[in-house]
């Protein structure tokens, strides 16, 4: 029996971000002209919403606002959040674990989101911990990573779902056929690492995307986009992806200062300007806006809180793309692959 689609495709939280609602509203009116079949449900304080939604026209075509009075703060703490039943992000989880809608985008307080969607959405069945995976830029193209911070404590079993997910959401995100699948390791070599890699490289390699699986992968092979998918526990992942932030500001500030330092500098700017151009547009962190938590029973994409209109649409679409293209059941058809090829994983010692 084929499943009901629920009436909204996502619920979106207005009220979550450093300049919301303003920001949440002009990326719908992005998402919207991208999007024109879609139905989203808008949650917020209806005095702080309803007029600006108003003067956004195709955003008020696609849209039907819910009125959530409380506002989760940047600093409040997850506990505290889930103590917070009126909140525009809670109200947005609730729909997608009602199946009012088939998942989420915020803006708001990370940790709050996290803890909120695990214990009010909950896990897939066949998922042991969800996973927080983002797109980067490589020399090849867009990578995803995961986890990356979700889990800073993981063993074998989950390196093996993270990979079943990041192959699933490469599918669904990137549009690829065999997505290729590295696991982050100190080195290439089999015998690297600790016991967890080891076994988790073992289950893969005999698993139904063996074929696609790469063996281990080098921190240097992230950006070089060796492979499509890497896979690393939540304490490696999220050094990566703040040492990955750090690098590329760093790039930006010695550019701006080499090219500022001398007549002749800027003389060099102007002319070199085209291709500096194009690497900006291939650099643009709103090109890549959206974490999503992956793993769960709905969709659950956070966007950056300081971005700007472009980089929330990015966010709807990357959501959009999971929704329209069945990511969950692509994981739960992953792991009852690895179910019926008779896989066991003994869990490394913590």
């Amino acid at each position: 029996m084929a499943q009901e689609t629920p009436p909204f495709a996502l619920a979106i939280d207005a009220m979550g971000g450093d300049a919301a609602p303003d920001v949440v509203l002009d990326g719908l009116e992005l998402a919207a002209e991208r999007h024109p079949q879609a139905r989203f449900l808008l949650v917020g304080d209806e005095a702080l919403v309803a007029g600006g939604l108003a003067r956004r026209k195709r955003a008020a075509r696609v849209c039907s606002l819910r009125h959530a009075p409380e506002r989760i703060s940047g600093d409040l703490k997850p506990t505290a959040a889930l103590r917070v039943r009126g909140s525009s992000m809670r109200v947005a989880i609730d729909a997608v674990a009602g199946g009012e809608a088939a998942g989420v985008v915020s803006a708001g307080n990370t940790g709050a989101l996290m803890a909120l969607a695990k214990i009010v959405i909950k896990t897939l069945p066949e998922i042991d911990r969800p996973a927080l995976a983002a797109i980067g830029p490589s020399a090849r193209g867009d990578v995803v990573l995961l986890d990356l911070g979700a889990n800073v404590q993981c063993d074998a079993r989950n390196l093996v779902e993270f990979a079943v997910m990041g192959d699933a959401f490469a599918r669904a995100v990137l549009g690829l056929t065999n997505p290729t699948i590295g696991l982050l390791n100190v080195g290439s070599e089999e015998l690297k690492g600790d016991d967890r890699v080891r076994n988790a490289a073992e289950v893969l390699r005999d698993s139904h995307i063996g074929a696609q699986f790469r063996g281990f992968v080098e921190g240097h092979d992230i950006t070089a986009g060796t492979t499509d998918v890497i896979v690393t526990d939540g304490f490696t992942g999220n050094v990566a992806l703040k040492t990955g932030e750090g690098a590329l500001k760093l790039m930006r500030d010695l550019l701006r200062q080499v090219f500022t330092s001398s007549v002749p500098a800027r003389l060099g700017y102007l002319l070199a300007r085209p291709a500096l151009d194009r690497l900006r547009e291939w650099m643009d962190p709103r090109r890549y806006n959206g974490a999503i938590l992956i793993g769960l029973n709905g969709v659950v994409v956070k966007s950056h809180g300081g971005t700007d209109a472009l980089g929330f649409a990015h966010a709807v679409d990357v959501a959009m793309d999971m929704v329209t293209h069945g990511f969950n059941e692509r994981i739960r058809d992953g792991l009852s692959r690895l179910s019926a090829a008779g896989t066991r994983l003994a869990p490394a010692t913590r």
